[in-house]
């Protein structure tokens, strides 16, 4: 276990590396390209000023995620099922950016797209788990370390997980450093559950992840030099969501990337109220923009978000000890 431990660090270590010596470079380089954040009229006038911010820089993170997993875990099946996952939708996430800001099309894919397309993810990562893995359909709950089949309604929950965490993830991407720093923290979380319930390679992959996100925070805190776009957020979502099925800790992701499902569930209740009650219940949604909108300034909130993250990640973290 020390070595696998040496390793993740290691692993860590070298993500930051990579991403510290790559956004100098790919930052002009985008902006060259003009693959420029376009920010909407309707949001916070704040954010006006971020018009034209070079973005996609989530292939940063990805490329670091992936040298630094294959020189500390090598070609580890659970490793390189994670790295396929967050490829992935990555992969979406990248298409999405290039239809955006390359070709102009402000609203990248059609929600019928990315639908079928995470769909399609979803239904081949189930049976790679289930056939490939024999994964099995027990899923851990937390606090308890009892294990509940959940039998055929396995490949639907996962579906449903893998989908909805690259959403959130996606959403949770608004301000400066907010999904990067969120994603940081669960990245930790998991490294340490990893080694709890001894999935050593998929720790290193997990250091890997969370240096990834600590080497970008650099570049992508407020003032943002970069943006990660879809093609990181939906990578770093497909990527949390992967270490959650592998590790049978699907239940916990919902505690562990709580701030996740907050800033998902706000953006639901608005639409819910509006199309419902024709009035909304925030300001704006994702609930970030709602407290910029009373005020707060976005360090404000991004710190904040940072300190309910930190506070659910131990409670998951917790939920988890003696489990192995």
């Amino acid at each position: 276990m020390q070595g696998f431990l040496v390793n993740a660090m290691a692993a860590f270590i070298i993500a930051i590396g990579i991403t510290v010596i790559m956004s100098p470079l790919v930052i002009p380089f985008l902006a060259r390209l003009k693959v420029g954040q376009h920010i909407r009229d309707d949001g916070p006038k704040t954010h006006l000023r971020k018009n034209g911010t070079p973005t996609m820089g989530g292939v940063i993170i990805i490329t670091a995620v992936m040298v630094a997993s294959f020189l500390m875990a090598g070609a580890s099946a659970e490793v390189l099922t994670a790295l396929l996952i967050m490829l992935a939708f990555g992969g979406i996430g990248f298409w999405d950016d290039y239809i955006k800001v390359v070709l102009k099309r402000s609203l990248g894919l059609r929600a019928r797209e990315k639908l079928i397309l995470q769909l399609t993810i979803g239904i081949l990562y189930s049976l790679l788990l289930l056939v490939y893995f024999n994964h099995g359909t027990g899923i851990i709950m937390p606090f308890t370390g009892r294990v509940a089949d959940i039998s055929f309604f396995y490949p639907p929950l996962l579906v449903i997980l893998l989908m909805g965490t690259a959403n959130g993830v996606n959403l949770t991407d608004g301000l400066d450093g907010l999904a990067s720093g969120v994603t940081f923290l669960v990245a930790v979380t998991w490294a340490l559950i990893c080694v709890m319930t001894e999935h050593y390679n998929l720790a290193v992959f997990c250091g890997a992840l969370a240096g990834g996100c600590l080497g970008f925070l650099i570049f992508n805190r407020h003032p943002a030099r970069v943006f990660m776009g879809d093609t990181g957020s939906m990578a770093l979502g497909g990527a949390v969501a992967a270490i959650a099925t592998l590790t049978n800790s699907e239940i916990a992701l919902i505690i562990i990337g709580g701030v996740y499902v907050i800033e998902s569930l706000s953006v639901l209740l608005q639409i819910f109220s509006y199309q419902l009650f024709g009035k909304r219940i925030f300001l704006m949604a994702p609930l970030h923009h709602h407290f910029e909108l009373k005020g707060w300034k976005e360090t404000r909130v991004v710190h904040a978000f940072y300190l309910l993250a930190a506070v659910l990640c131990l409670i998951g973290f917790f939920s988890y000890r003696g489990i192995g």
